[in-house]
């Protein structure tokens, strides 16, 4: 009879989530120049916990990146909840150019990863087309979003709205979201 595979205990889940949040802080600030055992005690664990986890640094960095997509993609159901679809979508663009902004220092850890193998980014696509996607289907069923722009085709524009505020200032963002909002919205129950 095959052995039942064993439940990870709470507490080692949330010693997991603490490390992740910690290390993609220590990441966008202070990239590569933090030590592994820094992490741990930042997170109030022991650097033989962290190495349970995370066996190498590039894979904590890699866990981390996908822990932050993870949870910006994960807003969308809950914006759905509480707004109309089109201010869900302003809401969520917003929220995402300022964790693409944020997480700029990043790129050192992220390179590091990428170096070593890993690739941080194989499921990124996938997550964000899914959110906007969801995002577009909501604004269509209730008519504020027009329907005939893609997904790929907002996460473009939405990808040089990050890259173009990371050059300027934080107080840009609303002004060029709400640019493309008024694409998404133009003429939305005609489209």
């Amino acid at each position: 009879m095959p052995a039942t595979p064993r439940r990870t205990r709470s507490d080692a889940l949330q010693n997991r989530e603490r490390l992740l949040e910690v290390a993609a802080q220590v990441f966008a600030e202070q990239g590569l120049n933090t030590a592994p055992a820094a992490i741990a005690k930042q997170a109030g664990v022991g650097v033989g916990t962290l190495y349970r986890h995370f066996p190498t640094r590039e894979v904590l960095i890699d866990a981390a990146y996908r822990r932050q997509l993870g949870q910006v993609c994960e807003k969308v159901p809950g914006l759905l909840t509480q707004h109309p679809a089109a201010e869900a979508t302003r809401l969520w663009m917003e929220h995402f150019v300022h964790y693409a902004t944020a997480k700029s220092g990043m790129s050192e850890a992220l390179d590091a990863a990428i170096a070593s193998g890993i690739d941080p980014f194989s499921d990124s696509r996938a997550l964000l087309t899914e959110a906007v996607a969801t995002l577009l289907a909501a604004g269509a069923r209730d008519g504020s979003l027009r329907t005939d722009i893609a997904p790929d085709t907002v996460l473009l524009l939405m990808g040089g709205i990050a890259h173009a505020v990371r050059q300027g200032t934080e107080e840009q963002t609303r002004p060029v979201v709400d640019l493309l909002m008024d694409a998404l919205t133009k003429d939305a129950a005609t489209s």
